[in-house]
């Protein structure tokens, strides 16, 4: 068994973090929704876009486009994560899926009205990429940390992506900025040069984790299935045992319900600005620069808070706190109003995500070796959430043609996410005054 705790191990899955991010932040977030407004932006028939010869309405195909991509990884990672447990190898898998989403990434340099199509399946398998490595990227937290560190090495994972996609965002800022200074003179390649240096970035410092983590443990003799239908049965039989897990069966609808108005706002929030208060694309990219910087200090934050007074009663407060931003989110009328509302986004962004993977690995029994199907359940469930967002939040953007409508109706998500943790609360509580334990007890 190899050694956990060890710092250049954490070190070197803290670096996959700072590789991947920078696809969440110049993709995701700023760079490249501004450049999709933009480039697609027909005000004379209602920014509607042809993909494969069906109309839709430019943000709402965005929001489909990744919905869709989520979906697709919740009906491969069952198999993918049962066959890398069975096999021990959850780091090719790490591999294949990074190395899928940067090439993919690489191909939106060609993005134009002339390569819509193309380079709108490159967005989609790019999100794949990212999604996907990033859950058996997870599943190795319970493997290189003790119980004890968890919440610690969580989010030093989480500050090193922050850091990281803040240093990919000066250097593209560089170029959208100031492209003469580069000899540039075409206003869209600035941006479309932004999605080659994140591709270059992903891939390049993934290499570190590549080389340096562990190797997943083979699971043999717990599959007798095929491969196929393996995964399937991998994630009910987690299922079974997660029911005999009180705190875990009451934290995973939490998670999803808060998880669906965390992720939409992080995934939409760039196509308000554009959109909604017509901010150009250096103010969006100072918007999300601020939520990155503040982001670390929440997520440093968080983890102090943690130890101090319990991860269920920490996420509690946080997501309250996201109900009230998200409910403000209708009434902001201007620029300074959202850079505002982004600052108090950064602080409880870097603390929910950081606490949500921490507070699940903590309800994992210590001795299960098949961390990757754990964690693919944990996934599922957020890319579902992240699913259910983006089609509610687009379905209601198609009807009423306001994003704010979209915006509120989300908030009622983190209300019942809320609510669920309170109750998760109590049992917590209760559980833990009767002396039993809060892992595997009924």
């Amino acid at each position: 068994m190899e050694e956990k705790n060890n710092k250049k191990t954490i070190w070197a899955w803290s670096m996959f973090d700072w590789a991947n991010q920078s696809y969440n932040m110049v993709i995701l977030s700023t760079i490249f929704p501004a450049y999709y407004v933009a480039v697609t932006a027909n005000k004379q028939n209602g920014d509607i876009v042809s993909f494969f010869g069906h109309p839709f309405v430019n943000t709402v195909l965005y929001n489909y486009v990744l919905g869709a991509s989520y979906l697709i990884i919740v009906a491969i990672l069952p198999i993918l994560t049962s066959i890398a447990d069975y096999k021990g190898n959850k780091k090719l898998y790490m591999q294949l899926f990074t190395w899928l989403g940067s090439l993919s990434c690489a191909g939106m340099f060609f993005f134009t009205m002339d390569t819509f199509n193309f380079s709108m399946i490159c967005f989609g398998l790019a999100s794949i990429g990212y999604c996907g490595g990033f859950v058996f990227y997870n599943s190795y937290l319970p493997q290189i940390a003790t119980v004890d560190q968890q919440d610690a090495v969580s989010a030093k994972g989480f500050i090193y992506g922050f850091a990281g996609c803040i240093v990919v965002q000066v250097i593209c800022f560089a170029f959208v900025l100031s492209p003469k200074t580069f000899g540039i003179t075409d206003d869209a390649l600035p941006a479309r040069i932004s999605f080659l240096i994140v591709a270059i970035w992903w891939i390049g410092f993934s290499l570190i984790p590549f080389y340096l983590l562990p190797k997943g443990k083979p699971n043999t003799g717990t599959h007798k299935s095929n491969v196929l239908t393996g995964g399937f049965k991998e994630l009910a039989k987690v299922w079974g045992q997660v029911k005999e897990m009180p705190l875990m069966k009451r934290f995973l609808p939490a998670f999803f319900f808060y998880s669906v108005g965390v992720q939409t706002i992080l995934l939409v929030a760039a196509n308000f600005g554009a959109k909604e208060l017509h901010m150009p694309e250096e103010s969006l990219i100072a918007v999300i620069l601020i939520i990155q910087v503040v982001a670390i200090i929440g997520a440093a934050l968080t983890s102090t808070l943690s130890a101090k007074f319990g991860n269920v009663k920490v996420l509690s407060s946080i997501v309250f706190i996201w109900s009230i931003i998200c409910a403000a989110v209708y009434f902001i009328a201007n620029a300074n109003q959202f850079y505002v509302a982004a600052s108090f986004v950064g602080l409880v962004m870097g603390g929910v995500q950081t606490l949500s993977r921490s507070t699940f690995s903590k309800f994992i029994p210590q001795d299960i070796p098949d961390t990757a199907s754990y964690f693919s359940f944990y996934d599922v469930t957020e890319k579902l959430s992240i699913v259910v967002g983006l089609f509610t939040f687009g379905f209601v953007e198609s009807l009423t043609h306001e994003m704010r409508d979209s915006a509120l109706v989300l908030d009622g998500f983190f209300i019942i996410g809320f609510l669920l943790l309170v109750s998760l609360l109590f049992t917590e509580s209760r559980f833990k005054s009767a002396g039993l334990s809060t892992v595997n007890a009924k």
